[in-house]
């Protein structure tokens, strides 16, 4: 079965990355700082191999599935997830990191998949403060990282 342009995109990009990410194991490590200098291009470089591949499965599934629907559904879901991000970006200097961090992992998980009940409400605002609280502590007190407080709130 042939690749469509999705699946040669996520496959260059994924031969890309794991070429990148190769490279980024022979930056020095300092040995006095737990976070070297490859961390993040690690970090970013493995993300980006993970959603590659991903891709590539999506368009070999989507080729099996009826191919036009599919393509509308995930069309539609691009452009939510544009506008997801975009008003996080929008509201973060106004309403601050603790604020605006959990509306837009909330908003962007029930974009990605919709809960279907009270359960799956509670686990999905659960992740978002979760996830939240966690990257706040992180850069905040692990790697002094300050993060956006909010002008309309301060906090």
């Amino acid at each position: 079965m042939a690749l469509g342009r999705d699946g040669i995109a996520g496959l260059v990009l994924l031969a890309l990355s794991l070429a990148l990410l190769v490279q980024s194991l022979s930056l020095p490590q300092v040995p006095l700082v737990p976070v070297g200098p490859g961390f993040y291009p690690r970090l970013v470089l493995g993300f980006l191999a993970i959603t590659s591949a991903a891709l590539v499965v999506q368009d070999v599934l989507a080729r099996r599935a009826g191919a036009a629907a599919v393509r509308w559904a995930l069309h539609r879901l691009v452009a939510a997830t544009f506008a997801i991000v975009a008003a996080y970006c929008f509201l973060l200097p106004y309403l601050g990191y603790r604020l605006a961090t959990p509306l837009f992992v909330a908003g962007l998980q029930a974009a990605l998949e919709p809960p279907r009940g009270a359960r799956e409400w509670a686990w999905l605002a659960a992740v978002a403060l979760g996830a939240t609280a966690v990257t706040y502590l992180s850069f905040e007190t692990y790697l002094l990282v300050l993060l956006p407080r909010g002008t309309w709130t301060g906090w």
